[in-house]
């Protein structure tokens, strides 16, 4: 089977609700793709379900997108708007072995787009940026990197640990404007993201007293501005 075959047949849309028939098949997915210290439990995927149920949400969104075939889960994508800096946070992309390659990745990536940039004018202004933490040795960044609009930044970033005395995962974060290309970011800036992110989209309600957390802020100590990660210059550099 082509991977066109593969996928022709495949449907995307959003859960919505922690009653949907597809969500423990989205789980599995996801369990299969990551490794344990890297996913939340499906007990958080369902709390915050229950929140968009209640209607409690006000300058956050969280999305997750899936890819039905033949009534199983082959794909989903998640994120998370964080109104208070106007960005918003790719969070996991998982495909089934049979269709990747097939495009369906990039569908559920424009979805969440999508879903985004609605958030977004629900308050008033277009989306600002997307961000996302990718390992430093997946190959996709490289191809990421060299488009006009994404900033790999020059950072050391830790991803907070997503489980009880598991440790902090280091990541390469990025940052994708929705409007012009941005060759850097003010260092305000970036750190004003950074504690929106973990306080907002990884639910931590103190960053500070987070020891990766502190070590990030360091690292923006005397800095005025972060721009491109030097293993990944933007395109045109020297």
């Amino acid at each position: 089977m082509t991977a066109s075959e593969s996928t022709a047949a495949v449907r995307l849309r959003e859960v919505t609700s922690r009653s949907d028939p597809a969500l423990p098949g989205a789980y599995a997915l996801l369990n299969a793709t990551f490794a344990r210290h890297e996913r939340v439990t499906l007990k958080e995927w369902r709390a915050v379900l229950r929140e968009r149920e209640e209607e409690v949400w006000t300058d956050f969104a969280w999305h997750l997108m899936i890819a039905e075939q033949r009534g199983e889960v082959v794909g989903l994508a998640t994120g998370t708007f964080v109104g208070s800096a106007n960005v918003a946070m790719i969070g996991y992309l998982a495909m089934a072995p049979a269709i990747r390659g097939g495009g369906v990745g990039t569908r559920l990536r424009e979805r969440l787009r999508h879903a985004f940039e609605r958030d977004a004018r629900r308050l008033g202004r277009p989306l600002a940026a997307i961000l996302g933490e990718v390992s430093h040795d997946n190959p996709w960044l490289r191809t990421l990197a060299r488009r006009p609009k994404v900033l790999v930044l020059d950072l050391p970033y830790h991803q907070p640990s997503l489980r009880f005395l598991d440790s902090s995962s280091p990541f390469v974060l990025y940052y994708e404007a929705c409007g012009s290309a941005r060759p850097y970011l003010p260092m305000l800036e970036l750190r004003r993201i950074l504690f929106a992110l973990w306080r907002e989209s990884y639910r931590l309600g103190r960053p500070l007293e987070h020891r990766a957390f502190r070590r990030m802020m360091r690292a923006l100590d005397g800095r005025r501005q972060v721009g491109p990660h030097p293993d990944f210059p933007r395109p045109g550099a020297p």
